[in-house]
C-alpha cells in the first residue's frame, strides 16, 4: 500500500531528516584510518540513545536476511556496497566506505546514505562516488508532480550508463513513513513514463549505487554484507525525498 502524508505529516518528518543527517555527518567525520568499524557504529548507537530515537536496522529481518541485522548502521567497505553488516575491522588508508543509516524519530522515519574516501583516495573512487551523486542528483529533479517513478528510474541508469557503468536493478529505491521500506519499489534503472505517478504527499528514498565494473553482487555469509561479483568497488548515496506541489523535498540533506 502507498500512502500519501499531509503536510503536516511531512513536517512531523522533518526532525527524523535532520537527525540522520547528522549522524552520517559525524559518523563520516569519525571515520578515519585506524578506526574500527564497530566504533563507528558504536558511535551511531550513543547519538540515537541520547536523541531517544528508535533503530530501524537492529531487530531488522527480512526474507532476504539470515538473522537479525543486529547492528544501527550500514557500514560498507570497498567491494562490498549495500548492507554491509559492522564487524571487527580497522579501516585502512584509501578504503572506500559507505555508510546507510535509517532511524524512527517521533514514529517516522528517514532513510540516507552516503560514500567517503578514508584516507588518502584513489581517483576512480572519487569518479565512481562523483557518478552516484550526479545519478543521485539528476533523479531528485526529475521527481516532481505529474512525473512517474520510471522517469526517477531513467534517470538514475542514464548517467550511469553515460559513465560507462552497469547497472543493477535488485536492490533500489523504495517508500519511506511509518516503516523504513514500503511501496514503491524504486529500481535504478527503467523506462521513463512508466510506472506509479508522482503525487504530493508521497515520501519515497532515492538510492543510485554503482559498482566499478559488473552489475553482479555476492552475499557474505554474514547473510547481509552485498559485493560486487568481481572485487570491483562500489558507491552508495541516498536521500529521503517529499514530493509536494512545489516539487522535490530533501528531507535528509546535509549541511556543511
Amino acid at each position: 500500500m502507498i500512502e500519501l502524508l499531509t503536510p503536516t505529516q511531512i513536517d512531523e518528518m522533518r526532525p527524523a531528516g535532520r537527525f540522520v543527517a547528522d549522524v552520517l555527518t559525524q559518523v563520516s567525520a569519525a571515520a578515519d584510518v585506524g578506526v574500527d568499524l564497530l566504533e563507528l557504529d558504536a558511535l551511531a548507537h550513543q547519538m540515537i540513545k541520547a536523541r531517544g530515537a528508535e533503530s530501524c536496522y537492529i531487530d531488522y529481518h527480512p526474507s532476504f536476511g539470515a538473522m537479525p541485522f543486529g547492528k544501527v548502521i550500514c557500514t560498507s567497505v570497498n567491494d562490498a556496497v549495500l548492507h554491509g553488516l559492522p564487524h571487527r575491522y580497522q579501516l585502512k588508508d584509501g578504503d572506500l566506505l559507505s555508510l546507510d543509516f535509517a532511524v524512527s524519530v517521533d514514529g517516522w522515519v528517514c532513510d540516507s546514505a552516503v560514500t567517503v574516501a578514508v584516507g588518502t583516495p584513489r581517483e576512480e573512487d572519487l569518479k565512481l562516488v562523483e557518478h552516484a551523486q550526479e545519478a543521485l542528483d539528476a533523479a531528485i529533479s526529475v521527481a516532481q508532480p505529474g512525473n512517474k517513478v520510471g522517469d526517477i528510474s531513467a534517470a538514475i541508469g542514464a548517467v550511469g550508463r553515460a559513465h560507462g557503468l552497469k547497472i543493477n536493478t535488485q536492490f533500489g529505491g523504495h517508500g519511506v513513513g511509518r516503516t523504513m521500506h514500503g511501496d514503491p519499489h524504486i529500481p535504478n534503472d527503467g523506462r521513463a513514463g512508466r510506472g506509479f505517478p508522482l503525487k504530493p504527499g508521497l515520501v519515497i528514498a532515492i538510492e543510485p549505487w554503482f559498482l566499478h565494473t559488473t552489475d553482479e553482487i555476492r552475499m557474505d555469509d554474514d547473510g547481509w554484507t552485498i559485493r560486487s561479483a568481481d572485487g570491483s568497488r562500489g558507491a552508495h548515496v541516498e536521500h529521503t525525498i517529499a514530493i509536494t506541489d512545489d516539487g522535490p523535498v530533501v528531507m535528509t540533506a546535509r549541511t556543511g
